[in-house]
């Protein structure tokens, strides 16, 4: 395993980010060994949110905690403030985040969050009373660190910027949706995505700001899966591009997908989802999956593939 230094936290967060979002009571035998493996594959950080099944992730997690005493081993992230469901009017303000947190803290059992995001932004709320409340959290042992999810680098700046004038702390992180197919057509409002968005991206690289990639291996489009919002003639070719890659180096697609994300030049910590052990160990073992930088570029279509290239020519010459 791999471990990326997040501020306030120190170099305790693994790069391979276990998602929780489909954890549940009903689902704990499944919920306690993929996180038994998780943790004996090195991995600390899992990431989960006050929305997720209206509580359910939460409260598996916390029921995994209790049962196993292993918070110390955990550097566990949640999200609060999102949208109500129902009609998504924002929820975007110290009243909701204040609630959020107490609700979160309350399911997952624990006194304290290692980092906490606000799950999604809104515009109009300056961002000055949302790092004041957050910070008001920081003081009182609720959280360690906060972050954004779908959040702008614009608005990250703007707060950190708040921050640095008012001698507060500032966002640690953020986690908007990071991976090598491109989504179209979101039917979530609200959401960030940085796939082909040179200005954001160039400012991930710069600043190394720590980015959690949700949906990280585009909802399992490289493993085979429906392909919805990913349902796109370049991806289709990003997809083939991978399974040439995946068979020249001996690995899944799934892998060099993965590995995609981890390869880039921001600071990545790609999220995964796996709901069988066999699944998060592929997952881990992208971790040693090594791309240049011609093949990053190729497999994102930057490039003609000219693997592919040279070896018709060399057949062609035999």
């Amino acid at each position: 395993m791999l471990y990326g230094m997040i501020e306030g936290l120190g170099g305790r967060a693994s790069r391979i980010v276990l998602g929780a979002g489909w954890f549940g009571p009903e689902r704990m035998e499944a919920v306690s060994e993929i996180l038994d493996a998780f943790l004996a594959a090195g991995g600390t950080a899992v990431d989960t949110a006050h929305i997720y099944g209206n509580g359910a992730s939460e409260r598996a997690l916390g029921k995994w905690l209790r049962e196993s005493g292993r918070r110390e081993d955990l550097v566990i992230i949640t999200k609060g403030a999102h949208p109500d469901l129902s009609d998504w009017v924002p929820r975007v303000n110290p009243e909701a985040i204040t609630q959020d947190l107490s609700e979160s803290l309350e399911r997952l059992g624990v006194e304290t969050i290692d980092l906490y995001l606000l799950h999604r932004d809104d515009a109009g709320v300056p961002v000055g009373s949302l790092v004041e409340c957050l910070n008001e959290h920081v003081a009182a042992g609720r959280i360690r660190a906060f972050g954004g999810s779908n959040w702008t680098h614009q608005r990250i700046q703007e707060a950190n910027d708040y921050a640095t004038t008012h001698g507060l702390q500032g966002f640690v992180a953020s986690s908007p949706h990071l991976a090598l197919a491109v989504a179209r057509n979101f039917r979530y409002p609200g959401v960030v995505l940085l796939s082909g968005d040179t200005a954001a991206l160039e400012w991930y690289r710069q600043s190394q700001f720590p980015l959690f990639s949700w949906s990280s291996q585009a909802s399992g489009f490289f493993a085979g899966r429906t392909a919805g919002h990913y349902d796109a003639q370049d991806n289709r070719e990003r997809l083939r591009r991978v399974q040439e890659t995946a068979a020249r180096l001996a690995c899944s697609p799934t892998q060099v997908a993965l590995a995609w994300v981890l390869n880039q030049p921001q600071n990545t910590f790609p999220i995964i989802g796996p709901s069988t052990v066999p699944h998060l160990h592929e997952c881990v073992e992208a971790l040693d999956v090594q791309l240049t930088n011609e093949e990053l570029a190729r497999l994102n279509l930057e490039t003609e593939n000219t693997h592919q290239d040279s070896q018709t020519e060399t057949q062609k010459e035999a």
